[in-house]
This record gives structure tokens, sequence and C-alpha cells, in this order.
């Protein structure tokens, strides 16, 4: 979508609404808002062609903030709202704000669902591994161990891993990103938005009052460089401060390497291919995890296949071709009618 060539071009204080933004200070749900503005200018999607729906939870006064439609849903049905919205006005640009929590607990039903219908939707989960709004609570994210206020003694609770939950419901665009990466999370959201069907896009996201620090592996200067892999098409997967280390795909499972060690160079290491049909690849980068691997970031599948809009729309005009465009009374006595006397 385009603005018309005759108006002026917008820009990211466009998107901006009157409303004074409310997150806790330090909160790296302001860096994902900001972001988000660069992306819907560099798109340029007029602002009435665009619907932010979301649940309840921090992340979910998103809508508020933004000079666009939007609607502040009830817990965990954001998916599913934005599914009927879409299914009624497939030219709108719509967004879907969730948490780990709205996204993943009470709303995994309709996570789960939205993906594999493959409805033109954006989703963007922010999971900062805890219930903020609620005041640090665990949340389906939380490692395993975790001692929060509901869970004094760790939680025992194994935790969701959302690139793979998504993959497994065979998501047409996946990614993860950090609010920290300004750059790569602006990128992110605009390949999201590009894409045709449903894209998926895992924030990591810090919760400073009540989780601080929970990816100071992944944003610390002195440590992101071996903690964080990269995912680019078509590239070999190395990582390191040096560019020293990669991943290779041996013995069906994906390990760490050193480049110049035991023999091994750049040509052994694993080339990333978004595109791949099958998802067994992508999943497995999904399920690495610090410390045993450094985390993936990136696009890690994305492939083309018909939305669910586009086939109920094929569907209906496939029927109106076939009986015609009748009344609801025509309808209503169609096929096996009886009389009641």
């Amino acid at each position: 979508m385009t603005v018309d060539s005759q108006t002026t071009p917008l820009s990211p204080k466009d998107y901006a609404s009157d409303q004074h933004v409310r997150w806790c200070p330090g909160c790296g749900d302001y860096s994902i808002l900001a972001q988000m503005k660069k992306a819907l200018a560099e798109l340029q999607i007029p602002k009435e062609k665009c619907v932010f729906i979301s649940g309840i939870g921090c992340s979910s006064r998103f809508p508020y903030y933004l000079d666009t439609y939007g609607i502040h849903g009830i817990h965990g049905r954001a998916a599913a709202i934005a599914t009927g919205l879409k299914m009624a006005r497939p030219d709108l640009s719509v967004w879907v704000i969730t948490g780990d929590g709205d996204g993943l607990s009470i709303g995994g039903n309709h996570f789960i669902h939205t993906i594999r219908r493959n409805v033109d939707l954006n989703i963007v989960l922010f999971n900062n591994r805890i219930y903020g709004l609620t005041k640090g609570q665990v949340s389906p994210t939380s490692e395993f161990g975790k001692k929060t206020k509901s869970t004094p003694w760790g939680s025992v609770d194994n935790p969701v891993r959302p690139i793979s939950a998504a993959l497994g419901a065979e998501a047409t665009f996946v990614a993860r990103t950090i609010d920290t990466h300004v750059k790569h999370l602006a990128n992110i959201l605009v390949q999201a938005a590009q894409h045709k069907g449903v894209s998926f896009v895992e924030v990591y996201q810090n919760c400073n009052i009540f989780n601080d620090g929970a990816y100071l592996y992944a944003t610390d200067r002195q440590q992101k460089f071996d903690n964080v892999l990269e995912l680019e098409h078509g590239k070999p997967m190395i990582f390191g401060k040096n560019g020293e280390k990669g991943i290779r795909f041996k013995d069906f499972h994906l390990e760490v390497v050193t480049i110049g060690e035991n023999g091994v160079t750049e040509n052994d290491l694993l080339v990333h291919d978004e595109t791949r049909k099958d998802p067994s690849l992508a999943f497995l980068l999904g399920n690495l995890s610090y410390p045993e691997f450094p985390e993936p970031i990136g696009v890690f599948r994305s492939v083309s296949k018909p939305s669910y809009e586009e086939l109920v729309a094929n569907q209906i005009q496939q029927a109106r071709e076939k009986i015609g465009k009748n009344e609801l009374k025509d309808l209503l006595y169609t096929g096996d009618t009886w009389v009641v006397e």
C-alpha cells in the first residue's frame, strides 16, 4: 500500500497519536514503538488503511500511541478480532500486538489457529519472559526454575518457544529481533508487512522493572557478538566478534564450530535459506538457545502460500457463479423443507 503520489510523504512523526506514552522509564516498548513508526513511514501505509489490534498487557497499550485505527481488545483475543476484520476488509494492513502472556497463555489457541490458517496479519509478540502489567508473575516463556511472585520456589513449567510454536503451525513468515537492535528491528517489521500471509515476529523486549537483564547476553556490547547469530538469506551462519565461529549441520544436528580449527572452513558452514518449503531446519534453528548456542535473530522462514481470506473469497465467488446471487429468503427455502401443521 502506498500514499497517493500527490500527497506529502508521511514521516514517523505523522504516525504518532496525541496520547502521552506511558510505559515504565527504560522499558523496551518505547524502542518497538519508535521503530514501528519508522517502518510504517518507510512503507508509506496510509493511516486510514492501518489497524493495530491488541489484547491485555503492557504491549497492548500500543494502539493508543499510533495515529491509525486501533482496537484494544480483551485478554488473548486480538488474533481472533484481527481475523474477523481482515475477512471483512482485506484491503487493510492489520497488525496484532501482543505479549508472551497475552498471546501464548490465554491467547495460545487463537495464536495457533490464526497462524495455521495463514491469515494475512502481522503478529508482533513482545517477549520479556514475565507478566509485567500484573507485576511480575511467571509467564509461558519464563525459563525453567524462574523464581517469581507466583513461583517463589522456582517454576517447574517448561517454557514455550514462540518461534517453534509458530513454525509448528507452519507460519509462512517467522522472524525474531531485539528491542535494542533498532535498525534490525525496523527492517524485520518492514519485511513482515510486505509478506503476503501471516507474519510472526518475536521481539526480545526488556522489562527493566520485573525481569531486568533477561537478554543482557544478547544486548551487552561486550557479549552480544558471541551470543547472537544474525541470520541472512544465502549467507553462511557466522558469528563471533571477529567472525571466527559458525554453525555446522552434521549427523542430523547443529553444532558450533570455530573456523580454522580441525580443518573447518567457511565452506563447511550451514548456509541460511529462509525460503525452504520444509520448515524442519528452521525449527532446529528456533530451538537453539543461549548459553549452549548463540540466539538466532532475523528471518527463519519466508514462503508463499494462498492466504486464508483469498481462499474464502474464491469459495464465495465460485458459489455465486454456480448458484447465483439470491436473496436470504431463497436460501432459507432451498434444500430440504417441510411444513409443520
